[in-house]
């Protein structure tokens, strides 16, 4: 594979969209695929990518197929759905690397199934949600073999600030989730600190640039102070998600105290209807409760 690669991609959400953009203005070749075929068209009108019409479509094209979806399922959908890669990958050197957040079972099944097909797998999850993704300030985590992962590495300097290769297939997606485990902790920290102030006739405005100066400030609190101040929960990381991520924590041996008081609020707050919003919105679940 060359430095400019051809590039497959999978998923046109809110962290892929504007990945594909940044892949494109760094000179790559690109033939995208959504199940939601309008984005694909849509983004196909306003960037120069080629537009396939299912993951089978895709390999021909290209040297690696980068997919940033949802979930698990929607992962293994790509393997194992119809018109699936493997459909027409036979005597093809091509490279797969999901960006999801998955769990390390499904890396590790996944890899399999590509192993015996001669086909390489990487599992690269990002750490930053959609401004980084924007901005090609996405913090990559990456698992697999290490020539792959230097070969496929100008893809991400062109996605993110930095990339870290940290060894076999999972790890990861460890990382990751250790990421959004203390990602979720600091979010609900947060909105219990802003909840306590305000029943003490402190306002979030006055509070949070303290927060913001003081050492347990950060870029997860300066983050999401527009966002309280305004009552703001339009979803960069929806709690949905975080919650998805917690789950996936949990099922992988997260045992600690907080991590399981976190579990229980967004598995609460999913359920009263914040699933969709901003995961900064278990600030209006536990100001309600």
């Amino acid at each position: 594979m060359s430095e400019k690669l051809n590039i497959g991609w999978i998923g046109l959400g809110n962290m892929g969209t504007p990945m594909v953009k940044n892949l494109v203005k760094a000179g790559f070749d690109l033939t995208v695929y959504n199940r939601s075929a309008d984005k694909t068209e849509a983004l196909a009108k306003e960037i120069n990518i080629k537009v396939a019409h299912s993951p089978a479509d895709l390999v021909a094209a290209s040297d690696v197929i980068f997919t940033m979806l949802s979930d698990d399922n929607a992962v293994k959908q790509v393997y194992e759905g119809e018109n699936n890669v493997f459909s027409v990958a036979a005597g093809r050197e091509l490279t797969m690397v999901d960006m999801s957040t998955v769990s390390p079972e499904t890396t590790k099944y996944l890899a399999g199934l590509c192993a015996e097909k001669g086909i390489s797998y990487l599992d690269a999850p990002v750490a930053g949600s959609v401004k980084p993704a924007e901005e090609a300030q996405l913090v990559i985590m990456v698992g697999g073999d290490e020539n792959v992962y230097e070969k496929v590495k100008p893809a991400f300097d062109a996605l993110g600030k930095m990339s870290v290769y940290l060894g076999e297939n999972g790890k990861a997606n460890v990382a990751k989730l250790s990421v959004n485990l203390m990602l979720g902790i600091v979010a609900q920290g947060l909105a219990e600190a802003v909840i306590f102030a305000r029943k003490n006739g402190l306002s979030a405005e006055q509070l949070l640039p303290l927060i913001n100066a003081s050492a347990v400030g950060g870029g997860m609190t300066k983050m999401k102070t527009e966002n309280i101040i305004n009552n703001d929960f339009k979803p960069a990381f929806a709690l949905k998600l975080l919650e998805k991520d917690i789950r996936l924590a949990t099922e992988n041996g997260m045992d600690t105290p907080v991590g399981q008081s976190l579990y229980s609020t967004l598995q609460a707050a999913k359920a009263n209807g914040h699933g969709d919003e901003d995961m900064i919105s278990v600030l209006k679940f536990l100001s309600a409760e």
